[in-house]
Parts: C-alpha cells; structure tokens; sequence
C-alpha cells in the first residue's frame, strides 16, 4: 500500500469495500466547521449507509481552556469510550468524512491514529465525492453494537508551545501555519486573543491542500505545494499547527500522503495567543 492509500480512500473504492462486506468498517460522520452548529442535524438528513455521527467539540476534543486552547486534546479515556461507542473494535477499520474537504474529518484520524489505530482513512471529497458518484445516502441516527477497542497514545508526535517556537526559530525544520493567510499576517483574528503568529513559522493555509473538486491534490501537486513552503525532501522535520489543531491535522494527513511524519501543536494558536509571555510576529 502507498502512503497515499493508507492516509486516502476514493467514494468508488469505498463503494466496493461496503460491498464486499468483508473486514469490521466504521464509518464516522464528522460534520463541523468554525461557527457551524447544526452538524448532527446535517448528518441526520443524509449520511454514508451505515455511518456514525461523530461531535467534534465533545468526543475529539476536551474542554477549552486559556492554558490548553479551544480544543484540547482529549483524555485518552474519554476518546476510547467515544471510540467504542461509535462500534470501533480491536482491528476495526476505519473511514472518516465531511462536507468539507476533510478538514474537520482529519482530526478524527489524526487522533485515531495517535491513539494507535493502524487502519484509519480520509474519504478523498468527502460527501460531495460521494453523491458526486451518484451513490446513495440514509437518513437517521445509526446506533451500532458497541465496540471494544483498547486505545493507546503517542502513535504520531506533537509539539509542546516550546517545540514549536524551537522548531519556527533554529532552521532546524519548517513550523506551518495552517490558518488563512489573512489570519497568519494578523489582518484579521476572529476567535483568539491576539492577531499574528509563532515567529519563524510559514504560511501554509489549509485550503492548499485541495483542489477545486475538494479533493486532496495528487502527490505531484502537494510534492510542489510543500517544496514551495521549504519541505526539503521526505525527512525534513516538520510541524503543524492553526487556530485550535483541527484543520492541522488536515496538513499533517497531506503530509502523510506523501510519507513525512509532521508533528501537530494541538494547542496551536489558541493556545500561544493566550500566553503573553510568548512572542507574536505579524505581517508576511
């Protein structure tokens, strides 16, 4: 398998797998966006046959904090229950999709697969490449059998606020903002405290990783995007952060496409912003 394919799965190849009916596969619904509330009820409407509805802001994040940022990583405990309840088993297979170019689906595989699942992919387009296809959606809530899943952590590196301005500041490797570029020149700051960004690091907005269908670019694409960013070959040392660790996990699953292991700053920039002893820089 590629690294593309382990991080990757296309609504056709997904299609066939549902069909063959062969292997234990979860689907998970992860319907959030900034300021978007009705995901449950989005999911209600329409979702992937046989798909579990995942809330982002209470079973893939603990709660916010100044100290921790808007979406703290959560307790392992927690996620596990959350992971069972959701009909995860020990060698369960796992696909995770949006409505938005997986940029909020991402953070259910990132975490899923920091809490050692092997088995955990991206629908490539998300529910757009699904209908795209023609293929057909069920409405309701699925309630599937409990699992028994056993979660461990550590499975992908992070990034603590100090790693982070380390790795910005020595030349050593490339600290990527996945924010707007709006956000990261501090024009603009919707949600958190301060305007700007963890001097030394690069501009690198989520959206790049996508094309105009919403799929991810192919691996010639996001082989340039990222050498253009300062990605010196595959075993650069790279970490990634944006306004709360939700759509970084989107840039270090691009990454992962193409076989570099980025560290995530889950407390990112909600976090540092609330830290007045850490340095802001602005402007590009």
């Amino acid at each position: 398998m590629s690294a593309r394919d382990a991080v990757l799965v296309s609504a056709r190849a997904l299609r066939d797998e549902l069909a063959a009916g062969t292997g234990d596969l979860v689907l998970l619904d992860v319907r959030w966006a900034l300021g978007v509330t009705d995901g449950h009820e989005q999911y209600l409407a329409g979702h992937l046959p046989g798909a579990v509805f995942v809330d982002l802001e209470t079973e893939l994040a603990a709660p916010p904090s100044p100290a921790r940022g808007r979406h703290p990583l959560p307790d392992l405990a927690d996620l596990q229950a959350a992971a069972r309840r959701w009909g995860v088993r020990a060698g369960s297979r796992v696909v995770a999709y949006d409505a938005v170019g997986a940029t909020s689906a991402a953070r259910a595989w990132w975490l899923l697969r920091w809490a050692g699942l092997a088995d955990v992919r991206l629908l490539d387009g998300g529910l757009g490449a699904w209908t795209d296809a023609g293929l057909a959606l069920d409405t309701g809530e699925v309630l599937p059998v409990p699992g028994d899943v056993v979660l461990s952590q550590g499975e992908l590196p992070t990034l603590t606020p100090d790693d982070a301005a380390h790795l910005a500041a020595s030349g050593d490797g490339l600290l990527l903002d996945a924010r707007a570029g709006e956000r990261f020149r501090g024009e603009v700051e919707p949600v958190d405290p301060r305007a700007g960004h963890v001097p030394g690091a690069v501009s690198a907005p989520t959206t790049g990783n996508l094309g105009p269908d919403g799929r991810f670019l192919d691996e010639a694409g996001l082989r340039e995007r990222f050498a253009g960013l300062g990605l010196e070959g595959d075993s650069s040392q790279v970490g990634v952060y944006c306004g709360s660790g939700v759509t970084a996990a989107h840039e270090v699953a691009a990454l992962a496409t193409l076989g570099v292991d980025a560290a995530l700053y889950a407390g990112s920039w909600s976090q540092w912003s609330n830290d007045e002893t850490r340095p802001v820089a602005t402007g590009a």
